[in-house]
């Protein structure tokens, strides 16, 4: 009778620790496909941000593409106005020498203008003076 009762004790013992052992097993399994889902989460994230990062990568090298290009046509419109303001500087310069030619010439061309009016007077005068003599 005693060792009956020791063997069905052992034996609910038994049951017991089979039992906890299938729910330990079911959660197990529970955490494990959770797990599993949390892990296709994170791998499909993963895909998407290393799509994202290598459009981002690409406009990235378009984008200083561009400022290369940019940096290059400031470079030679630098270039060209530096040129510009050259040849604006010689302009000046050949203006302001016109100015000064064309001030000197219509000196002179109003002092030629006063020689030939007296001239003329004194050539009216002397030939007055050769017509009185006559």
């Amino acid at each position: 009778e005693r060792a009956r009762k020791v063997l069905e004790n052992r034996s609910l013992a038994d049951e017991e620790r089979m039992d906890a052992l299938e729910n330990q097993l079911k959660e197990a399994r529970f955490l494990a496909e959770e797990a599993d889902k949390k892990y296709d989460e994170v791998a499909r994230k993963l895909a998407m941000v290393e799509a994202d990062l290598e459009r981002a990568e690409e406009r990235a090298e378009s984008g200083e593409s561009k400022i290369v290009e940019l940096e290059e046509e400031l470079r030679v419109v630098g270039n060209n106005l530096k040129s510009l303001e050259v040849s604006e500087e010689k302009a000046n310069q050949r203006e302001e020498e016109y100015k000064n030619q064309i001030k000197t010439l219509t000196t002179r061309l109003k002092e030629a203008e006063a020689r030939a009016e007296f001239a003329e007077k004194t050539v009216k005068k002397l030939q007055k003076e050769v017509d009185r003599l006559e």
